[in-house]
């Protein structure tokens, strides 16, 4: 098939302006990108009107092959529409959410003995729906809790109807046993009553209603029955301590999204009723440039349908695009109103925060994973053609301000994966501030200067006492990352080469345009173009992952230095004053600025100082150039 441009003028002339759906195809007519839009036209235009779009948007206009649009009555309906045909066609560019199963829910029947049960499907079904629950662990559990608490049945009525005897339940008393009449159907039916009070968050109410009943039983000498409420109470009671929400938060869900290394993770926090339900992480399937607010719009947007229905309130850890629009689509979806925040104070804010770490953990453990680490240096190995396994990974970056306190960062990525125990940092010094080449020399230079065949004409000018000491500086890596472009590999190329070492794969990591995660350039020591690479391969995710962690290692390793240094006493840097001396000083004028204020007859009456270092003191705080015979 011959490929020619996609005339996008002659179409938008014929684009309609009603609301619908438009399914972007390639030159295979595979979909590639499903949207939505209230103006088809105006939506449409928008790609093809401004040079200044998003990466992504970018890329996509060059495989348009041809646009089919689907007219809907309602943007509302264009919504729908659209989530089932991402769904279904899963294309390229659109955020797609993978787990698509509906929600759990506890279900309580409708028979003469009601039974506890988990459930999952259509919500038209006789009796009595709890939840829904974040996870079938969390059904799990809740049911468990039922099971001690109110000891209501949740065998099947096969098992319950055919029963002669009371089973292993009512023997370590997790059920009351109705089956054999081991309990009146009026208590049964209370406890039953109370169980359902509970599932809907009125524990409170339920806590009171025992207590008089434990009170009444006491005065009635019906001590049994006493003990039993007792039992409940305390159950109740250990519940409600450790849930610090109880009967703050009604129905809410809560989400986070967080990125790293091209992989989106977005964590829930499910609250009913007043209790926390549970948690569960999802990790859409993304374009590796998509900003945050279109990934966590998408997501919501599919998330929630007829069989997970939206609470009342949702809250999400950062602004998106047609917030009004997704609240009335919500609304309209569970048939009551639905607000969406991401302005929140006190209790939903510690919550959400809570929910950005359990994204953060949860990305931190995908990228852990023995199985994620073999894939990605698998692929590693295939794009870069290697003969032999990649076993270790090197990175290198510098940080500084503006030239001052610069640091080197070298993490280390193995079978294992980060391996942090192998990190280190270089304090550079000796060179013009600023110049990140001289530095990324020094810092090559003292890394793998141990390995060095031949170091006679080897200039190791500022090289540390630390360097020079005979200490394990780890093995030799198979590969090693530098943080920039081609001059920056270049460096690199210098570095080991002057060593004489060789079979080390050097990989130079440009930063894309606008600095943006995702778009970055590879260089390859020896090859004059860029690496072609997909931006979603595994490979590429574990170039970022490691060239991200030696920028945050840089980082960190250069504020302390810079923060250390901004801390330190002048009086440090006047010789013959040590600690002792120096807390004598600051301790009798008050702090360093006394001092300055100082006369030399006034420090020389401090005890150990004598009038040549109080001289000395005095002209070192004032600036003044001392010299000593």
């Amino acid at each position: 098939m011959i490929s020619t441009p996609f005339d996008y003028k002659a179409f938008l002339n014929t684009c309609p302006k009603n609301s619908g759906v438009y399914m972007m195809r390639d030159l295979d007519l595979k979909i590639i990108y499903v949207g939505k839009a209230k103006n088809l036209k105006n939506r449409l235009s928008s790609y093809f009107r401004s040079k200044q779009q998003s990466p992504k948007t970018t890329v996509l206009i060059t495989h348009i092959h041809i646009i089919d649009i689907t007219i809907t009555p309602t943007e509302t309906d264009a919504l729908i529409l659209e989530n089932n045909l991402i769904k279904q066609h899963k294309p390229r560019y659109n955020v797609r959410l993978i787990d698509d199963k509906s929600y759990p829910y506890i279900h309580l029947s409708k028979h003469l003995y009601p039974k506890l049960s988990s459930y999952r499907g259509g919500r038209k079904l006789a009796g009595t729906l709890f939840g829904p629950y974040p996870s079938s662990q969390a059904v799990r559990d809740t049911l468990e809790m039922m099971m001690q608490i109110f000891k209501v049945r949740q065998c099947e009525d096969a098992f319950f109807s055919n029963r002669s005897r009371p089973c292993l339940q009512f023997q370590i008393k997790r059920c009351s046993a109705p089956c054999t009449s081991e309990i009146s159907q009026a208590d049964y039916a209370e406890d039953v009553l109370r169980a359902s009070e509970f599932l809907h968050g009125k524990s409170s109410a339920v806590l009171d209603d025992l207590i008089l009943k434990m009170a009444q039983a006491s005065t009635s000498l019906a001590f049994e029955n006493a003990a039993k409420y007792r039992d409940q109470i305390t159950q109740i009671r250990k519940i409600q301590s450790n849930n610090a929400i109880e009967g703050n938060i009604n129905s809410l869900d809560i989400f986070a999204l967080h990125l790293e290394a091209s992989i989106a993770c977005i964590a829930l926090l499910s609250f009913r009723d007043g209790r926390l339900l549970g948690a569960k992480n999802y990790f859409p399937v993304i374009y590796p440039t998509e900003l945050k607010e279109n990934i966590l719009n998408a997501f919501i947007s599919q998330f929630y349908g007829e069989q997970r229905l939206p609470p009342a309130q949702i809250v999400l850890d950062h602004n998106i695009d047609d917030l009004d629009f997704l609240s009335t689509y919500l609304s309209n979806l569970s048939g009551r109103k639905v607000t969406i925040l991401f302005q929140v104070k006190a209790q939903k804010n510690r919550f959400r925060n809570m929910a950005k770490e359990n994204a953060l953990q949860a990305i931190k453990v995908k990228l852990a994973g023995k199985a994620s680490i073999s894939a990605r240096l698998s692929d590693l190995q295939k794009v870069l053609r290697c003969a032999n396994p990649i076993k270790r990974i090197e990175c290198f970056d510098i940080s500084h301000t503006f030239g001052e306190r610069t640091v080197a960062s070298n993490v280390v990525f193995t079978q294992e994966g980060l391996s942090k125990t192998n990190y280190r940092r270089f304090n550079i010094e000796g060179i013009t501030g600023g110049d990140d080449y001289a530095a990324m020399r020094q810092a090559l230079t003292r890394r793998f200067r141990k390995f060095a065949l031949d170091t006679n004409n080897i200039d190791f000018q500022h090289i540390d006492n630390a360097d020079t000491k005979s200490r394990d500086l780890g093995d030799m890596p198979d590969m090693v990352l530098i943080d920039g472009g081609r001059n920056q590999l270049q460096i690199g190329i210098d570095v080991l080469q002057n060593l004489k070492i060789e079979n080390i794969a050097l990989i130079g990591v440009a930063k894309g345009e606008g600095r943006k995660s995702g778009l970055e350039t590879l260089w390859i020591a020896g090859q004059e173009t860029p690496l072609l690479i997909a931006n979603d391969s595994p490979a590429f995710h574990l170039i970022l992952q490691i060239r991200d962690e030696a920028h945050r290692f840089a980082i960190e390793g250069h504020r302390a230095r810079r923060d250390k240094a901004r801390r330190r006493s002048i009086l440090e840097d006047i010789p013959g004053i040590g600690e002792k001396r120096r807390q004598a000083l600051l301790t009798n004028f008050g702090g360093l600025g006394g001092l300055k204020q100082a006369s030399i007859e006034d420090i020389a009456k401090i005890s150990g100082i004598s009038d040549v270092i109080a001289t000395l003191i005095f002209q070192s705080l004032k600036g003044i150039e001392t010299f000593i015979e």
